[in-house]
């Protein structure tokens, strides 16, 4: 679920001579922007010395510079324990974030390698990318401060009425949106069957979760780097912070397994849970109360129409009409989506 927030305004390009004066990284050579995914700036830098990828650190939820030393810490010790990542690289000073004219950067080495969704994989890299992400889970639990936790409670489940509030908004806007298009016709159509999923469903709003401790925060198909069919790097770290983790698996579960028609592919979620719980160590009541947070978050959650309406950002649109079909699929299809976590 993406928080709905207004980005600021930055530079149309980085500052490079004097990013690359604090590295031993050469001159630059070309700097091309990396267009995928809906939040991150990042820009594929070729040097007299190599090539890498130039982060810029721009949203201000995570732009605070102590929170991007924690995030190249924990990858560091990652790194150590054989997770594929990408640990950023020291400057001359040693440091690994750098700020210039009030904006902070990092630079990583360039890993070659694509984005692979669900539906690309074996039941065997399905299986493999569970595992990936319970170690990931249980990395951070020994390389992350234990105390950190005690400030990551979970956070109350949507109360089910503001949402229906919300939808009235929104059907608002759809109404009064001109010219009138196909989007507005789907969008009317999936918020009133929502409202009545929520009436149907209202008695079911979850207690807070539980087995708190360090995640990534934005596991998802975006963000894993294949080499072959090996993966090769887990990137964008911006998210790491304390949450529920079964909860994380289950929210990766649900980007990289659906169907552009709105189903999750069960065989391969089941695969993925099976080996996720054992590199995890997570017990299956664990996965069944994430399924069931996680999906009451799905039907209370609006925040692509947000962007669409209140925002006029229609970087999510594409997205929207599985991630919609999703929800009502998901409702009708209760049991046997927890059944291919938990068996």
């Amino acid at each position: 679920m993406s928080p709905l927030r207004v980005l600021p305004p930055v530079p149309c390009a980085p500052p490079l001579g004097a990013l690359l004066r604090r590295y031993a990284a050469g001159s630059a050579v070309t700097c091309e922007p990396v267009d995928e995914g809906l939040l991150n700036r990042g820009y594929r830098l070729r040097t007299t010395r190599g090539r890498y990828f130039l982060k810029h650190h721009f949203d201000p939820e995570t732009a605070d510079p102590a929170a991007i030393v924690r995030q190249h810490r924990a990858t560091r010790r990652l790194a150590d324990l054989g997770v594929p990542v990408a640990p950023p690289l020291p400057a001359r000073d040693g440091r690994t974030v750098a700020v210039v004219g009030g904006h902070a950067y990092a630079l990583h080495p360039w890993i070659d390698g694509r984005h692979r969704h669900g539906g690309q994989l074996t039941p065997g890299q399905c299986a493999r990318l569970g595992a990936l992400l319970g170690a990931v889970h249980a990395g951070l639990e020994r390389v992350m401060p234990a105390h950190a936790r005690t400030h990551g409670a979970p956070a109350e489940s949507a109360d089910p009425a503001d949402t229906l509030t919300l939808i009235d908004e929104l059907l608002g806007r759809v109404h009064r949106h001109r010219p009138a298009d196909s989007f507005d016709a789907l969008a009317r159509r999936r918020l009133l069957e929502r409202r009545t999923l929520l009436e149907r469903h209202a008695g079911r709003r979850p207690p807070r979760g539980d087995a708190v401790g360090w995640v990534h925060g934005d596991f998802h198909p975006f963000n894993v780097l294949y080499r072959g069919s090996a993966p090769a790097a887990i990137v964008d770290w911006d998210r790491l912070g304390v949450q529920p983790r079964a909860e994380e698996a289950v929210r990766a579960a649900a980007i990289f397994f659906v169907r552009p028609s709105g189903t999750l592919d069960l065989p391969r979620v089941r695969s993925y849970a099976r080996a996720y719980r054992r590199g995890a160590g997570a017990t299956p009541a664990q996965l069944a109360a994430a399924v069931h947070r996680v999906w009451w978050e799905r039907l209370n959650d609006f925040w692509m129409l947000r962007w669409h309406y209140e925002r006029d950002d229609t970087r999510a649109d594409s997205q929207f009409p599985a991630t919609a079909a999703l929800v009502v699929w998901w409702s009708r299809e209760y049991d046997a989506v927890r059944a291919a976590f938990t068996g």
